[in-house]
C-alpha cells in the first residue's frame, strides 16, 4: 500500500488550483469521475484522460495510466470488485469527486479534481474504508462459514432464509479460476445474485472462496488436479453444511457454474448427501481443445487476421498436443497453459454426461444461448441428446443470456462480464421451484 499513497501524493500535487466551483461544475465532476470508472472497466485509457488538463496529462497520460490501473493496483490490493456511490467533497482550492473502490483485499478511493472548466486537475488512488451504504447492504441473514482444507479454511458465507427452517440448502460451486464465494467478475457477482434470490424462496445457500484463490501463492508449481482445485473441498463444504442448524440434511443440493457444473456429478457420485445436481452452464467436455474453440471465437468476432489468430492458437495447441502425448503415471514438468499436466491429466477420461447418467438423484441442466463458453451446440445439445426422455432430468435454455445468466450482447463477448447486471430472475425463480418439486424424502 505504501506506493499507492505515494502515487496519490504525487497525483494530488497536479491538482488544478481553480476557485470555488458553482453547482453545474460539481455536476460535471461528478459525472467526469463516473465517466473515468466506465473508460477504466472498459480498459479505454485514451477515453479515462480525454478531459486530462495539460499539466494532469503531461504526468499521468493514458499509458501511465494503463500501467497504474492494470498492473500497480492490482499487484498491492487485488483485483477491482466494484465502486460504490461517488459523493462530493469542496476543498479550499477545487473541487472532489469521491468514489469508494472495493479491491480484492482492500477498499481504496478514487478522487476526481476538477476545474472551473470542467477538465480534470487531479486523479489519485488513496486507502479508503467501505461506505456505510456498503455495510447496511449486508443482508442480516449471512454469516460466515469456513471450509477446511488440507492448506488451511476457505472463507465462506452462509445466507439463510427467514424463520426457523429446517430449510432446504445449495452448495454454489464455482467455475474455472480462483474465485471468490460470490463469483465476482468485473462488477458482478452471479453467485451472491443466486444466493439472496433463493433465500426469499425459502432455500439456503452456502458459497467459499475457492482454494485456487485463497491459497494460489502455496499452489503455484505444484502438481494439482481438478479434485484438489474443485471436488475434495465440495464434499467437506457439504458435510459441512449438513451440519448447520436449522438445515434439512437431506435436501442438500449442489449448484455447479462452468467448471463447477462439470464437476458437479463427481461430487455427486462421492457424496450420499447430495439430493440433486443444479449445473449451470455445464460443459460436456473441458480441455485444452475446449480453449481452442472458445480461441477462434474471439478470434473471429474481433475480425483477427489469419496470422494473429494463428499466433493465439500456437500455445494453446502445443500444449494440448503435449498433454495428449503425456504419460498420467510420468507427466512432464512445467505449465501447459496456466496448469501443469496433472490438472490436464486429471480430466482426461472423466465424462460428466456419463457420470450424470449412473446418478439417482434428479438433475437440472441450464443453458444461456448467449454463452460463447460452453454453447448451445457444442455443449447444451449433448446434454440434451442424452436426456431429453429421461424423466429425472430437466433440461432448459435461456434465450439471449450469457455465460453468466445475463443479458449478452450481440454477438456475445467478453465485454459482456464487463457490463453491470444481475442473474436473470427467472433462472433463480426456476432453480427455487424445482427444488420445490423434488421428493422430500431422504436420499440413500
Amino acid at each position: 500500500m505504501k506506493s499507492a499513497a505515494i502515487f496519490a501524493s504525487a497525483l494530488l500535487a497536479g491538482a488544478g488550483t481553480s476557485a470555488h466551483a458553482g453547482d453545474t461544475a460539481q455536476n460535471v465532476c461528478m459525472q467526469r469521475a463516473q465517466d473515468i470508472l466506465s473508460a477504466l472497466h472498459k480498459g479505454d485509457y485514451a477515453t479515462a484522460t480525454a478531459h486530462f488538463d495539460a499539466r494532469m496529462l503531461a504526468a499521468l497520460n493514458a499509458g501511465k495510466l494503463q500501467s497504474v490501473w492494470h498492473d500497480v493496483l492490482p499487484a498491492q490490493v487485488g483485483a477491482f470488485d466494484h465502486a460504490a456511490t461517488t459523493t462530493l467533497r469542496e476543498t479550499t482550492k477545487t473541487e472532489l469527486a469521491e468514489t469508494p473502490l472495493k479491491f480484492a483485499r482492500a477498499w481504496l478511493t478514487m478522487r476526481v479534481a476538477c476545474n472551473a472548466d470542467g477538465t480534470v486537475g487531479g486523479l489519485f488512488f488513496a486507502p479508503g474504508s467501505a461506505p456505510a451504504s456498503e455495510a447496511a447492504a449486508v443482508p442480516s441473514n449471512e454469516r460466515p462459514l469456513a471450509v477446511s482444507s488440507p492448506l488451511g479454511p476457505l472463507p465462506g458465507t452462509l445466507d439463510m432464509p427467514q424463520g426457523d427452517g429446517p430449510f432446504p440448502a445449495v452448495l454454489l460451486v464455482a467455475g474455472s479460476g480462483p474465485n471468490d464465494r460470490d463469483e465476482t467478475i468485473g462488477p458482478n457477482k452471479p453467485f451472491a445474485d443466486i444466493a439472496h434470490g433463493l433465500a426469499e424462496q425459502g432455500i439456503a445457500t452456502f458459497r467459499y472462496d475457492k482454494r485456487t484463490r485463497v491459497y494460489g501463492a502455496q499452489i503455484a508449481g505444484r502438481p494439482i488436479t481438478i479434485d484438489d482445485e474443485v471436488t475434495d473441498d465440495a464434499i467437506a463444504a457439504l458435510k459441512l453444511l449438513a451440519q448447520q442448524p436449522n438445515i434439512n440434511p437431506h435436501r442438500i443440493f449442489v449448484l455447479g457454474h462452468s467448471l463447477g457444473a462439470f464437476a458437479a456429478p463427481r461430487i455427486a457420485a462421492h457424496d450420499s448427501r447430495v439430493a440433486g445436481t443444479i449445473l449451470l452452464a455445464a460443459p460436456a467436455t473441458f480441455d485444452l481443445d475446449t480453449v481452442v474453440r472458445q480461441t477462434r471465437y474471439l478470434a473471429r468476432i474481433e475480425h483477427a487476421t489469419p496470422q494473429q489468430t494463428q499466433a493465439a492458437l500456437a500455445p494453446i495447441e502445443a500444449a494440448r498436443d503435449a498433454i495428449a502425448r503425456a504419460d498420467p503415471k510420468h507427466p512432464p514438468t512445467g505449465e501447459f497453459f496456466h496448469a501443469p499436466a496433472s490438472y490436464w491429466l486429471s480430466l482426461r477420461g472423466y465424462d460428466p454426461i456419463a457420470v450424470s447418467k449412473n446418478l439417482k438423484q434428479p438433475i437440472l441442466v441450464l443453458q444461456g444461448t448467449g454463452d460463447y463458453q460452453v454453447t448451445p451446440t457444442a455443449d447444451f445439445a449433448k446434454w440434451q441428446a442424452t436426456f431429453a426422455r429421461d424423466p429425472r432430468v430437466t433440461l432448459k435454455e435461456y434465450p439471449g443470456l450469457s455465460h453468466l445468466f445475463m443479458a449478452a450482447g450481440d454477438p456475445p463477448s467478453p465485454a459482456d462480464y464487463a457490463k453491470a447486471g444481475h442473474v436473470d430472475a427467472r433462472v433463480i425463480a426456476d432453480i427455487a421451484a424445482w427444488i420445490a418439486a423434488q421428493p422430500r424424502s431422504e436420499v440413500h
